[in-house]
């Protein structure tokens, strides 16, 4: 049988163990982790063993796919060191490598169920395609749209002409009860009646002439419709059973040996929709394999190799938390009963760090937020600028809070003290009338000057708080910069945002379409250090009663 457990190339005994096993969800890489990550990235290099396109080398045609890669470090049952290494995912359409572990379920096996159902379903959708594809179904499917609203246009042209006629009967009518006598009166009422009834008939014949019609083609299309309708229930049915047959086949082990399938997981979350792909990414495959061979997880990471995808931002070589949709129930079961690293997100960073007012009135406050400090309480730490300011200012009513800061981003923030403050401040952002400027250093050399980023930015769903880069459901994002220092080999830039989205300024650094070049420090979109680069420090505004303007800096310390 294969082993996947591999030895250090190099001499491991002057580096410590970690005394816990990694947090998954927001960690730096153990000097073990990066010395396994650079052993298989090395690999990745040089490697004949698989053809893939990541994307790094200009000559390779084919689709560009990156990948991301995971590291554990283990100890065997004899007590050694080593590491084992896997890929999210496909590689090079195969399961099965060389060094990376296998998938937790390979669905891949040939003549496997999945294979099989899987041709089913590629026979239904290409029969399908064919009936769409037709030629006579397409020449019908055009002339029962032109028919029909022809239909519509001709039935909506006589109904408005026989609510004239009526019209002008009621007209007629009047005029006529004035200059007929009783008799004559009579006559010319049944001939009214008459003119009714011929035209309500002639609206009736036309409705019906255009239903014969419609019905018709309708008829001669059904020969088509049924069968496509057919086959695509037949298709969503057989696709549901096999997706069932999948989540039930993705079993996975903790270290107490306890087994728990895809439906049994997800089922104790808030959302019960299982994410497509659940299961197979890099940490959940290794500590499958770590379990199922009696390999003692020590500690573990997970870089990008490869070009960044279009949505989302990826930098090659880099290293990244696991993703809370997919993995986080998943690895909430197989890490159950160890030992992990303090969750940081359950530490509050803002202990021993004050606000510094700036300014203060009877309606607003301008205040200095530190980095590493929520502007609202979160989810875990109530500890926030909202907090301090109910509790340090007296006689403060209303919401407070105006607008916000990125708990990683420090800068100024304008309060409202009172209802109608707080409602006057909103009105300018939401008019776009409060100028605000950042300083950002970024890590690297931008060449332009100046300029503007389009990126429309929505949630990543599926690894919240993310954000992603999506033309089809993002909410529009402007940001215009300007460098105003190139400094050893980085860049430093003031930010105008236009638009106020969540992580803005920092996916429009650091994606390949905006700067291509992170915020120093940005733990989400680049590489974590002791602190984010960015910083609010200029806020432009109309005070809400006095309607002087109002102008407030403040440097940033880097």
């Amino acid at each position: 049988m294969q082993t996947y457990f591999q030895h250090f190339s190099t001499s491991i005994s002057n580096i410590e163990l970690p005394k816990k096993f990694t947090f998954p969800f927001y960690y730096e890489p153990h000097p073990l982790c990066k010395l396994a990550a650079n052993e298989v990235q090395n690999y990745l290099q040089t490697q004949t063993d698989f053809e893939h396109n990541f994307g790094l080398d200009s000559s390779k045609i084919g689709l560009v796919i990156g990948k991301m890669f995971g590291v554990l470090v283990v100890q065997n049952s004899q007590n050694k060191l080593g590491y084992i290494t896997a890929v999210s995912g496909k590689l090079a359409e195969k399961n099965i490598h060389k060094l990376f572990v296998p998938p937790v379920f390979n669905m891949l096996v040939k003549d496997s169920y999945f294979i099989q159902e899987e041709a089913v379903l590629n026979k239904i959708n290409h029969t399908i395609e064919r009936l769409e594809k037709n030629n006579k179904y397409r020449e019908l499917s055009k002339l029962l749209i032109a028919e029909t609203k022809k239909a519509t246009i001709d039935i909506q042209e006589k109904k408005e002409a026989l609510k004239a006629a009526k019209k002008e009967r009621k007209a007629r009518r009047e005029n006529a009860k004035n200059m007929l006598s009783n008799e004559a009166y009579i006559i010319f009422e049944k001939e009214l009646s008459k003119e009714s009834i011929e035209a309500k008939y002639f609206f009736n014949n036309v409705s019906r002439y255009w239903k014969h019609t419609i019905n018709a083609l309708e008829n001669k299309l059904a020969v088509f419709t049924n069968e496509i309708e057919y086959l695509k229930k037949q298709r969503k049915t057989k696709s549901a059973a096999l997706q069932q047959y999948l989540f039930e086949q993705y079993r996975f082990l903790n270290s107490k040996k306890e087994v728990k399938n895809l439906l049994q997981i997800f089922s104790e979350t808030s959302e019960h929709n299982i994410p497509a792909g659940s299961g197979e990414c890099a940490a959940p495959k290794l500590l499958q394999y770590a379990f199922l061979h009696d390999l003692k997880p020590i500690a573990m990471a997970e870089f990008w190799w490869g070009q960044s995808p279009n949505k989302e931002i990826r930098k090659h070589q880099q290293y990244y938390p696991a993703c809370q949709g997919k993995c986080k129930p998943i690895l909430t079961h197989m890490l159950k009963g160890i030992k992990l690293d303090t969750n940081p997100m359950l530490v509050n960073p803002a202990i021993g760090k004050e606000l510094e007012i700036i300014f203060e009135d009877e309606d607003l406050l301008v205040v200095y937020k530190p980095e590493d400090f929520l502007s609202v309480p979160g989810i875990h730490i109530q500890d926030s600028v909202y907090t301090r300011i109910k509790q340090q200012v007296k006689n403060i009513t209303g919401p407070i809070i105006i607008h916000r800061l990125d708990m990683a981003t420090s800068g100024l923030l304008v309060l409202a003290k009172n209802k109608k403050a707080h409602k006057n401040i909103q009105s300018q952002f939401i008019n776009k009338s409060i100028k605000k400027r950042y300083t950002a250093l970024l890590d690297g050399i931008v060449n332009k000057d100046s300029g503007t980023i389009n990126l429309p930015l929505r949630v990543d769903l599926e690894d919240r708080p993310r954000q992603m880069v999506c033309y089809e459901h993002g909410k529009p994002a402007e940001t215009k910069w300007e460098v105003i220092e190139r400094k050893n080999g980085k860049t430093k830039v003031y930010f105008y945002p236009i638009t106020g989205r969540t992580h803005q300024l920092r996916i429009h650094a650091s994606h390949t379409l905006g700067l291509n070049t992170p915020i120093i420090g940005d733990d989400l979109y680049g590489k974590k250090l002791k602190r984010l680069y960015l910083h609010s420090d200029t806020l432009e505004f109309t005070h809400p009663i006095t309607k002087q303007k109002m102008k407030f800096y403040k440097e940033a310390e880097f």
